[in-house]
């Protein structure tokens, strides 16, 4: 019998595990499952994504709480996104017994510092430096009212991230966001722990593609301009065709690429059509003006892609400079472009990722790391 249980709390419902920060959550519960740990999931839900069957392959229990949208969570000192999750029926779930718990993100960390739980271990998952990623979509949206949100929502979250201090361990996606919160925290327990992710072996096709992909939830403010920026400055000066895929494109991206006759914008993909675009493609081009977090989207074309070409933001303390072409201007971007092109993927470019990857991305591997930490704490705290 496993004596290894573990609470997670969740931003999110993690299925389908359609973007970044529930692909972490979901693939950790499977790997973690299949160790054998006992999991209790604690997850906040809110219109759009809907209860499922599937987690409970991997969960012992799963609890849903609504999240409290509206005036009442946006008036206070607080963060938005971290006093509209809260609920005292996580708290009395929690207190069911003395597991460790694992917060994911500073989204779920409202309940972190209640004295009902100071004795418990507790594990901070950070996926990003928030007031960072909040400030960077306060300079990139276009609307006026979201502008003033994500703003004030930055200085919130930068004053709110004190509350870490109540964290025993932090476990982080890239080893630069890992030197900030050794920075800040110097006394807590700050651990590079990459991202679980959906792959588990290197499936890149060797050969010829004819166009370049970027790939990414073009809803996001940060996504959206990062697709203006590459249709504007990069593929309206070349012959080289470019497919943008993701959810929902705001309108003003599909008009722009409609000025293109090189550019194609293909709107919610499914699952199995992206995973072809990204086969497909010759180059997958990812472009990011905020260096915060590890962007799964690099890590799916890495395993799943032909070349790979992004701006040095992109990498973000990844150790993947190795696996990628970098450009960071327009005119790098242009001239590396035509160089992959006329370039054709081998086989041995295939065992270079596979022998990379493997070392800090394998799912199984981080794992066992991740139950070593957290249950090597849980005995040296009794």
């Amino acid at each position: 019998m496993s004596d290894k249980y573990l609470h997670i709390v969740s931003f999110d419902i993690p299925y389908p595990a359609n973007y970044g920060g529930v692909i972490d959550v979901f693939y950790k519960l499977k790997a973690l499952h299949a160790k054998g740990v006992k999991i209790t999931l604690h997850c906040y839900e809110y219109p759009g994504r809907d209860r499922t069957e599937e987690l409970n392959k991997y969960c012992e229990k799963v609890y849903y709480y609504p999240r409290l949208v509206g005036l009442g969570s946006a008036i206070s000192m607080k963060p938005y996104i971290v006093t509209s999750r809260r609920s005292e029926g996580l708290m009395q779930n929690l207190l069911k017994d003395d597991a460790p718990i694992l917060f994911e993100g500073l989204h779920s960390c409202y309940h972190i510092d209640d004295k009902r739980i100071k004795d418990r271990l507790k594990i901070y998952r950070e996926s990003n430096i928030e007031h960072r990623y909040y400030y960077n979509l306060f300079k990139v949206d276009k609307k006026v009212v979201k502008k003033l949100y994500f703003f004030v929502e930055s200085l919130r979250l930068r004053m709110y991230q004190n509350i870490l201090k109540h964290s025993d361990l932090m476990l982080v996606v890239s080893r630069e966001d890992t030197d900030y919160l050794k920075e800040h925290f110097p006394d807590k327990k700050v651990n590079y722990l990459p991202s679980f992710h959906a792959n588990d072996k290197v499936e890149s096709l060797i050969g010829l593609g004819d166009y370049a992909l970027y790939n990414g939830n073009i809803e996001v403010p940060e996504n959206a301009h990062a697709v203006q920026w590459l249709i504007n400055e990069v593929f309206a000066a070349s012959d080289i065709k470019l497919k943008v895929a993701g959810m929902n494109p705001p309108e003003y991206i599909r008009k722009l690429a409609s000025q293109f006759p090189n550019v194609e914008i293909i709107a919610n993909p499914d699952d199995k059509e992206m995973f072809d675009l990204i086969k497909n493609a010759h180059v997958n081009i990812l472009v990011t003006f905020q260096a915060t977090g590890l962007k799964l989207k690099l890590l799916n074309t890495l395993y799943n892609g032909r070349f790979c070409l992004v701006n040095d933001k992109m990498l973000n303390g990844t150790g993947l400079e190795e696996l990628c072409k970098i450009g960071n201007t327009p005119e790098m971007l242009r001239e590396k472009l035509s160089i992959l092109f006329t370039s054709e993927f081998n086989q041995k470019q295939i065992k270079k990722r596979e022998n990379i990857l493997a070392k800090n991305f394998s799912n199984d591997n981080n794992a066992i790391r991740l139950i070593e930490l957290i249950f090597t704490n849980k005995k040296s705290r009794k």
